[in-house]
């Protein structure tokens, strides 16, 4: 139990399975039915929008309600899918059919909604690259997928552009928001205009183009830190199971606490995760254009920023990974400003301490909220929210209804009772096709409808999932164990640490002994001594880490959030 955190008397009023059966009743919203897929039975959401063209087209009945707002601009859902059908009838011109790749390369603009939207409306792959990636990498997203169209902003276009030499597959790139003319590339502007006249676009539909529900829609380049990205080939329902996936969730929390299912409201959201991660495209945007929910954007996160857009928007949703709730938290401009409007604070990509959870729900009158999934799953698998994270902080939630968990064995066949630690496999209609062009690596991650992660886990007796660590992180000491999220947490609870991140170093006769690296919160001091003497109180001798580095600003990190541990290995090799 998280501290400050009482029960309430009659919580929860319903167990997981209980609720289960209530939502997913015939003829309830989160009716399921078995339907096949790639010759796989699988348990699907009833009610899933069928594609992302039919999702845009329900998006467009929100009318006036404003979907985004970045900066000073405002665009209504009306006029969105205005500039997606116009900027889609183009594409179709311009040659781009069903099954062609179309990269899009931005930060997060309103223009990256309407791309994105139009590519997948016709039945083109949309690829949705990493912006924080350098030319060449943005060089390989493009060779790998065979993208015949590249859409971006000014400062992708000027990485990728000294590569194109190397891609023949590559025929069109279009650029938003340049300055002026463009050399070899066509601006957006000159096909759907500035944001704020997309309003006075035509009137007129997407494209017709036929398209089942496992016909694919994107290529989502996964977040790992050796080697090349292997695309995650996602479809249209991938993308659409989220809508439901999530508003279950939501539906869990209400329904555990005892309350009757409260009519949809529209949410405004701070959305600061980069759209090319699943989190934000399937978790977060889906939803919102499901739900007519409005969408803010920001230049580059900073929190004093945040605060005034909190303040200004009525703002009832933020996150994205611990590390900017902390910030949210820490700052010492917070007292400044009037953050009463947020309602839940929720994020993943990374271990969070539980003491995170405890503070959200204190000091903001927030609930907390998290999850699991990744780029293979489209995102949610498990979600935790409300009472059910304050009470079990550790874990990431039980599995959506629609999902299964299992733990199993090294053989990857056995599957291992409650409590125990093994790899966390998963199912549902959310698990992509598998990897682009990429059989092998297919073959070994996705096997008869399961998904293998890589994610050491447990599951409870009531099937809350508590991730252990990832496999590739375990510290093997002299033969024994060391889940490095063990070590963080226990890091966490000292009231001076903020960020934190265990790693293995080489030892001669032990194989590897576990260290840390850590940032404090400002204006907070600690020692290597005292938070060494800190994780000894707490946890096994073998597992205190054997060094503490202290870093100057939050550790680095991949734009999905995850700790890039390979970086922090190498202070150790400096030091």
């Amino acid at each position: 139990m998280t501290q400050g955190f009482v029960i309430p008397d009659g919580w929860p009023a319903r167990s997981v399975a209980q609720v289960q059966d209530l939502l997913c009743a015939p003829g309830m919203p989160f009716e399921m039915e078995l339907i096949e897929i790639r010759g796989v039975p699988t348990r699907v959401w009833k009610n899933a929008m069928p594609s992302l063209a039919a999702l845009a087209r329900h998006g467009r009945t929100h009318g006036d309600a404003t979907f985004l707002i970045y900066e000073d601009e405002r665009v209504s859902f009306d006029s969105w899918f205005r500039a997606a059908a116009v900027l889609a009838a183009h594409l179709q011109a311009q040659g781009v059919s069903k099954g062609d790749r179309v990269a899009l390369a931005m930060r997060n603009l309103p223009e990256w909604p309407v791309a994105f939207f139009a590519i997948t409306a016709l039945g083109a792959i949309c690829v949705p690259l990493n912006a924080w990636w350098t030319g060449p990498e943005l060089s390989y997203g493009l060779s790998n997928s065979g993208a015949k169209v590249l859409i971006c902003d000014p400062e992708r276009l000027d990485r990728a552009a000294p590569h194109f030499a190397e891609l023949p597959a590559l025929e069109q790139v279009l650029v938003a928001r340049a300055a002026g003319a463009v050399p070899g590339a066509t601006r957006m502007e000159d096909i759907i205009g500035p944001s704020a006249g997309w309003a006075d676009l035509p009137d007129v539909d997407l494209p017709a183009v036929e398209i089942a529900s496992d016909d694919p829609a994107t290529i989502l380049y996964t977040s790992g830190t050796t080697g090349n990205p292997k695309g995650a080939l996602g479809t249209h329902r991938n993308l659409t199971t989220n809508i439901l996936s999530s508003g279950y969730a939501a539906a869990r929390s209400v329904l555990r606490r005892g309350e009757a299912l409260p009519e949809p409201t529209r949410k405004t959201m701070l959305t600061v995760i980069p759209l090319f991660h699943a989190t934000a495209c399937s978790a977060t945007m889906m939803g919102a254009i499901a739900g007519g929910h409005t969408l803010i954007f920001m230049y580059k996160w900073d929190p004093v920023q945040a605060f005034g857009i909190i303040e200004r928007e009525k703002v009832n949703a933020t996150g994205g990974v611990p590390t900017i709730a902390w910030q949210l938290l820490e700052h010492p401009d917070r007292a400044n400003y009037d953050l009463s409007s947020l309602e839940t604070i929720g994020y993943g990509g990374a271990p969070s301490a539980p003491e995170l959870v405890r503070r959200i729900y204190e000091e903001f009158g927030a609930l907390p909220g998290n999850g699991w999934g990744m780029t293979e799953t489209t995102a949610t698998v498990t979600s935790h929210s409300g009472e059910d994270y304050l009470n079990r902080p550790t874990s990431c939630g039980p599995a959506v209804a629609a999902a299964d968990l299992e733990i199993r064995g090294e053989d990857g066949v056995t599957v291992l009772p409650a409590g125990a630690i093994g790899e966390l496999w998963a199912r549902g209609p959310m698990i992509v096709a598998g990897y682009w062009q990429n059989p092998e690596a297919s073959a070994a991650t996705f096997v008869d409808g399961w998904v293998r992660t890589g994610d050491l886990a447990y599951l409870d007796d009531e099937g809350f999932c508590f991730i252990a660590d990832r496999a590739k992180d375990i510290v093997i000491r002299g033969g024994e164990n060391i889940y490095s999220s063990e070590v963080e947490n226990a890091l966490y609870d000292h009231p001076a640490v903020m960020d934190a991140a265990v790693v293995g170093i080489p030892h001669r006769t032990l194989g590897e002994e576990p260290a840390a690296v850590v940032h404090l919160s400002a204006g907070m001091t600690a020692t290597e001594a005292e938070l060494q003497s800190h994780v000894r109180e707490r946890l096994a001798a073998f597992k205190v880490p054997v060094r503490i580095l202290f870093h100057g600003e939050t550790l680095p990190r991949n734009a999905n959030g995850k700790i890039l541990k390979k970086d922090l290995k190498a202070l150790f090799e400096a030091g």
